[in-house]
């Protein structure tokens, strides 16, 4: 299976390896030719108002929509979430791509120094995950057709809708793959 990673900036890399892990051919996806032929595309974290724009330069924005559309499964991590979100707390001018119906906002579990990690039960996994959040924005408010699939402290950080998942969280720094064989799995059909 072929899966594409969006190399513009950010944990790009990690993501890579880990599906390599799996056995999947990746492709970095630099411009909108590189999403042919893909099942799944990740958009990781790194600064989400940097990504946008960078996507919208490069006409990965609207590429990203049509892939989507056409059936193609996408994942944001982190800032990858703000940018699949529908709506940014408090930025509405940020630009995103608005296709997974929930709110968030940036940062809001905190600074650079307030970042933890923490075991989640995940609906997905046998097992609990061990999640790295690192300035991790908050899922404020899940519209109709998200599926809750981890919490913390009442809160979701991570949700799926149709092909999409959201985590604000990052999976690809946790040294466990099952969340991208999971991807990977959903990428298939």
């Amino acid at each position: 299976m072929n899966v594409g990673v969006l190399a513009l900036q950010g944990a790009f890399r990690e993501h890579k390896g880990a599906f390599e892990r799996l056995g999947a051919t990746v492709t970095e996806v630099r411009l909108p030719k590189h999403l042919e032929g893909l099942a799944g595309l990740v958009i990781p974290g790194g600064e989400s108002t940097t990504m946008a724009k960078l996507m919208n330069l490069y006409g990965l924005d609207d590429a990203v929509s049509a892939f989507h559309a056409g059936g193609g499964a996408v994942w944001g991590t982190c800032a990858g979430a703000i940018t699949l979100a529908t709506d940014i707390a408090g930025r509405p001018e940020q630009p995103r791509l608005g296709l997974l119906n929930i709110q968030v906002a940036r940062n809001d579990y905190g600074r650079q120094v307030a970042s933890f990690e923490t075991d989640l039960e995940i609906t997905a996994l046998p097992e609990t995950f061990r999640a790295v959040f690192i300035r991790a924005p908050r899922i404020t408010d899940v519209g109709s057709g998200v599926e809750v699939l981890a919490r913390y402290d009442g809160d979701p950080v991570m949700v799926a809708q149709g092909g999409l998942i959201a985590t604000v969280f990052h999976p690809e720094l946790s040294g466990d793959d099952r969340l991208h064989a999971h991807f990977l799995e959903l990428a298939s059909g």
